[in-house]
């Protein structure tokens, strides 16, 4: 099936959502095995894939990654598999006198993507099972570019001579993947002209949830999707949170450096915040821990005069020392899995993905959406 046959379907719509956060993709990964193992026992289809759930998929960053591979038809199990032995590969250090521009090199990502996506696949490729949005930021023109293979879309007519559907696939993934001071940034021709990009991580949509539910739904995006609790399932995976993680922080180590360092942390994870509190206020929230102490996690509430837009859950995990304890993982440093470039902590973050799902995913999440 080409994500062309998806808009033809009938019957509700299902949405998938994977934030960014580097090497903690994999505890993405490890609930989405349990989402795939959920939907393969319900539809009693032991070979069933993601893609043939969900109609559209997004992700930022790491996410743009799993979501693209999705799309794809890949298995959660292929996706674990290019995580687990590409990981290394992934954060390979820049040479000494390239550190000045980046920590990380990108030429072995970019070959790994080429490899399991393909060199000349193209972002309107039929190889895709499913629409496919992905975040980026084009530091050219100073603006998140949220990008989706949705046809009807403004800049995807093959008319133009700049049709969106023509780049290349594994260019926009590496693009979105393109974190600041981690990776070098990718250029990308755009019909004649030509954009920086760098990680979608550093817009408003990290956690690409809402802005994918506005490009399934509303009426510049042209695809103008139904609304409703039963008529469409929006579910959004995170990487890892770390309330507190500042907590012995004194007032003398707020200096310029920290301050280069903390604060674009701290904007990303209040836009995530805020896409999470959207999606809960909008739809009827069945999962989904806290958002923060006043908020709490706004299953059952919303607006009082407003119909719910669409059914929603969150699954994602505290990386905090209470967090990881109330997982039933005290054995795990908090500091092992709380950063993006934590390659030699896999095993943990695994265990972390794995805890997550067998207590936060529930069948009845998907009774009202089946296969």
């Amino acid at each position: 099936m080409s994500y062309r046959d998806k808009l033809q379907k009938l019957g509700p719509r299902k949405l998938l959502a994977c934030d960014g956060g580097g090497i903690r993709g994999i505890i993405s990964i490890e609930v989405l095995a349990k989402i795939e193992n959920e939907l393969r026992a319900s539809s009693k289809r032991s070979n069933l894939v993601l893609s043939e759930y969900f109609d559209y998929v997004a992700g930022t960053s790491t996410g743009a990654i799993i979501a693209t591979l999705i799309a794809l038809g890949c298995s959660v199990d292929e996706i674990r598999e290019f995580y687990i032995k590409s990981g290394a590969e992934m954060f390979h250090k820049a040479r000494l006198w390239e550190r000045f521009r980046a920590k990380f090199s990108d030429d072995r990502l970019s070959n790994m993507l080429q490899e399991i996506i393909g060199k000349n696949t193209t972002f309107g490729s039929d190889k895709l099972n499913t629409l496919l949005m992905m975040v980026l930021r084009n530091a050219t023109t100073d603006s998140p570019w949220p990008l989706s293979n949705n046809p009807a879309a403004k800049y995807n007519d093959g008319k133009l001579s700049d049709c969106n559907l023509d780049l290349s696939l594994w260019k926009l993934v590496r693009a979105s993947t393109a974190a600041p001071t981690y990776f070098p940034p990718e250029v990308i021709h755009v019909g004649e002209r030509e954009f920086i990009f760098v990680d979608g991580g550093v817009t408003m949509y990290n956690n690409p949830a809402f802005q994918l539910f506005l490009m399934a739904t509303a009426e510049p995006y042209n695809l103008c999707w139904p609304t409703g609790e039963k008529d469409m399932l929006l579910v959004s995976i995170g990487t890892g949170t770390s309330v507190g993680a500042n907590a012995n922080l004194s007032p003398e180590e707020m200096n310029l450096l920290y301050n280069a360092a903390s604060i674009p942390a701290a904007l990303m994870g209040a836009a995530l915040a805020e896409q999470d509190f959207l999606c809960r206020t909008f739809g009827k929230c069945l999962a989904g821990g806290p958002i923060d102490s006043e908020i709490g996690d706004m299953i059952g509430k919303g607006i009082p005069t407003a119909n719910k837009l669409f059914t929603f859950v969150r699954y994602n995990s505290e990386l905090s020392r209470e967090g990881l304890n109330a997982l039933g993982l005290p054995q795990i440093d908090p500091v092992h899995v709380q950063q993006m470039d934590s390659i030699a902590f896999v095993d943990e973050m695994q265990q972390v993905g794995r805890a997550e799902a067998e207590r936060k995913v529930r069948s009845e999440h998907f009774n009202d959406f089946p296969v």
